[in-house]
């Protein structure tokens, strides 16, 4: 007995069911409260073990399917990363039951403004596939050829050997003094060298070919044309958690070591350095204190707080005389 699942809800069904429940064309769902409208040909085989790790691949499929975009469709990684974000946020909303119908409508949208892109990139996908199969067609059908070749200069190489044998073998028997029998050796082999030189020749211009058209049949394949430019994005520069803000001092340079008498004993002391004290914080604490009041001007701000306190004495004044004209209306 084999069990199907519809995409529509995922509700397990044996297959006996199926035909006579939807042979005769769409018909609700026979589990309880589910009122989905199912068809005979939407029934397949479950994949996966688990129901919900099989939504959630044909939910991943089917967005992937309308998100098609690359990064280098995009200008910055930023914006790449931020379709990659709301492509996963359409993924979770569909697998959550998040705002559903929102999400649906959202991306109903998207397909159809994006219609020509996912068509074109279907199409790409399409030609990439049919491309590759030629390409191992091609690959297959040289490879019958070279062995068919290879056999062809074996089967050649042993009948000539044969025949060299053969000769040796007449021309030794036939000999009727040294002399000529030598003559005899010669020739044969003279004549075998000039059939192995030839057959190596052979077997050099067979692989050569054999090199050559695999690239002259990926050429006819992925040949495209018109294709544009591809702009790298720039990359993003470093996370700078001051947010650019410097902090090296500008009234002074610290330096990484200070001649002073009353330090020696805190650079080599195992009771100061056990504990892990730097005599550099020490160095940057002692010279920020010192250099700390050189952007402060007293008489600016002491300036500033007289003309707010003349500010406040003209508003205390000012609320001091309406009170004093409010009290003489009520009396």
């Amino acid at each position: 007995m084999r069990f199907l699942v519809n995409p529509e809800c995922y509700h397990k069904m044996c297959e006996s069911c199926v035909d006579r429940i939807f042979s005769q064309g769409p018909a609700p769902c026979p589990i309880a409260g589910c009122a989905r409208t199912l068809r005979l040909q939407r029934f397949r085989q479950q994949t996966f073990e688990d129901l919900k790790i099989e939504r959630e691949v044909d939910v991943r499929r089917r967005v992937a399917k309308a998100f098609i975009k690359q990064e280098s469709d995009f200008e910055t990684l930023l914006a790449y990363n931020n379709y990659l974000e709301d492509m996963e946020v359409t993924t979770f909303n569909l697998l959550e039951g998040i705002d559903v119908a929102a999400t649906e409508r959202k991306l109903a949208a998207y397909v159809a403004q994006n219609a020509a892109s996912i068509s074109q990139n279907n199409a790409k996908a399409s030609q990439d596939q049919r491309a590759q199969h030629a390409q191992t067609a091609a690959h297959k059908e040289q490879a019958l050829l070279s062995r068919a070749a290879a056999n062809r200069a074996d089967i050649s190489s042993l009948t000539e050997r044969e025949e060299a044998r053969k000769e040796e073998t007449d021309a030794i028997a036939n000999a009727k003094d040294e002399a000529g029998q030598k003559v005899v050796l010669k020739k044969s082999t003279a004549r075998r060298t000039a059939a192995e030189k030839a057959r190596d020749k052979q077997r050099q211009q067979q692989q050569q070919q054999q090199q050559q058209q695999p690239d002259e049949v990926g050429n006819d394949i992925y040949r495209i044309q018109g294709l544009k430019a591809v702009v790298q994005a720039p990359l993003e520069k470093p996370y700078d958690p001051f947010g650019g803000v410097s902090y090296t001092p500008s009234y002074y340079t610290l330096r990484p070591h200070y001649e002073y008498p009353w330090l020696d004993r805190a650079r080599t002391d195992p009771g100061i350095l056990a504990g892990g004290y730097d005599l550099r914080e020490y160095y940057q604490r002692t010279m920020l204190e010192a250099f700390a009041g050189l952007g402060c001007f007293i008489d600016e701000e002491m300036a500033e707080k007289e003309h707010e306190g003349d500010d406040t004495m003209v508003a205390t004044e000012g609320a001091a005389m309406a009170a004093g004209g409010s009290a003489r209306a009520f009396d």
